[in-house]
């Protein structure tokens, strides 16, 4: 049996009636993050849910994540935009139907507005320019921040690009330093004479270089690579004075380098003594030539390992002295070997009578310098004496 009442389509009208209010009425949530143009999160900064009318809906700051959210929206269509600040504005367009929106990216760039190329209008153009306009509705603003912005966009990344170039160019410029101060410890290390001139040859057979910052009758303060040190005057062999000198060499092509020796000193006959005894040096001799040593013999090294001896001999005699030398005895080892070299003092210019020419004469009172070389493929020493010698003529 059927009944049929007249409220029958009344009620299911209720029905429907409060099921589309309540579908209307169902709240959702909108959730995402805010990123730049290069992907990094952007955080505190000011969210806003618009409606289609450009209208604030909600209002929300991202967090330090970039990531935002808005709750309890209703369905329909809404703008979410954002105001980066220097790094830009950014916005999207959300419809809501029946579920919650998640993982909508805002992306906030500084965009530059096209260049526009002005063309003579046309007549249909004209009379539409005669004629107010017509608000269709307000600009999407995604729209007008992309016009607006492309300009600075491009001065932004241009002066990030500058910032960059300059940080890289000053951390090249840090290593760079760090790499000349490691090659001057380097080099220190390995060669101490590069910042030392004093080689202080101990009698232990050790050596020590460094620099003399003191002395007095009985001892040296030496500073060197370790730290200062004192060292006793009665311990000492002797203290070479390294010297770098520039010395301008004799040119020898490179194909016969190898086989080149200097050419021989001429010899030069003997000259006949005209006095009866040239040997005889005695005390007892009035008028005798005295040579001696003046002041110290000066030691020196030069960059290829050469060493340089130095100084001075003075005739303090009543005679001249002709062809002054020193003649140099080095000893080689402890076992007792020893090597003799000789040089010529350069003192004046001297005719005898047999036709040689010499400069290595000393007048009574007059001084004249030596210097002997002695190349590096000599060999180490341990020691050297020197004697002086010189001859007399009338």
């Amino acid at each position: 049996m059927r009944i049929h009442t007249p409220n029958n389509s009344i009620l299911l009208s209720t029905v429907f009636l409060i099921a589309l209010s309540f579908a209307q009425g169902k709240n959702y949530d909108i959730s995402g993050k805010v990123v730049d143009s290069n992907g990094k999160k952007v955080g505190k900064v000011t969210v806003l849910l618009l409606d289609k009318d450009e209208l604030e809906v909600q209002s929300t700051t991202a967090k330090g994540s970039g990531k935002f959210k808005f709750k309890k929206v209703l369905s329909g269509q809404y703008i979410v935009s954002v105001d980066g600040g220097e790094l830009g504005k950014g916005s999207a367009s959300v419809t809501i139907e029946e579920d919650d929106v998640k993982n909508l990216e805002i992306v906030v760039s500084v965009q530059t507005p096209p260049t526009v190329v002005e063309e003579a209008p046309t007549a249909q153009q004209a009379v539409a320019a005669a004629e107010p306009p017509i608000n269709d509705g307000p600009l999407v603003p995604e729209a007008a921040a992309e016009d607006e912005s492309r300009d600075a966009g491009s001065t932004y990344i241009m002066n990030e690009l500058s910032f960059e170039i300059k940080k890289l160019s000053a951390e090249v410029k840090h290593i760079s330093s760090e790499l000349e101060n490691l090659k001057s410890l380097s080099k220190m290390w390995v060669n101490p004479l590069a910042i030392y001139s004093k080689e202080i040859i101990m009698k232990n057979g050790s050596t020590i270089f460094g620099k003399i910052v003191y002395q007095d009758e009985s001892e040296l303060k030496v500073e060197t690579l370790v730290g200062y040190l004192i060292i006793n005057r009665d311990k000492i062999v002797r203290v070479i004075d390294n010297v770098i000198t520039e010395e301008t060499q004799e040119y020898v092509p490179e194909q016969v380098r190898d086989s080149y020796s200097p050419p021989p000193m001429p010899r030069l006959s003997a000259p006949k003594y005209t006095s009866a005894d040239p040997f005889d040096r005695s005390a007892g001799r009035k008028y005798a030539a005295n040579c001696v040593l003046v002041g110290n013999i000066t030691e020196k090294k030069d960059n290829q390992g050469n060493t340089i001896f130095t100084g001075e001999i003075k005739n303090i005699g009543g005679r001249r002295a002709d062809f002054v030398k020193m003649d140099f005895v080095f000893r080689k080892n402890w076992s007792g070997e020893t090597k003799t070299l000789t040089t010529f003092v350069r003192g004046t210019y001297h005719t005898f009578d047999s036709g040689i020419t010499t400069d290595a004469t000393l007048l009574p009172g007059a001084i004249g310098a030596f210097e002997l070389y002695v190349p590096h493929a000599f060999g180490s020493f341990i020691g050297y004496s020197y004697v002086i010698d010189w001859e007399e003529y009338e």
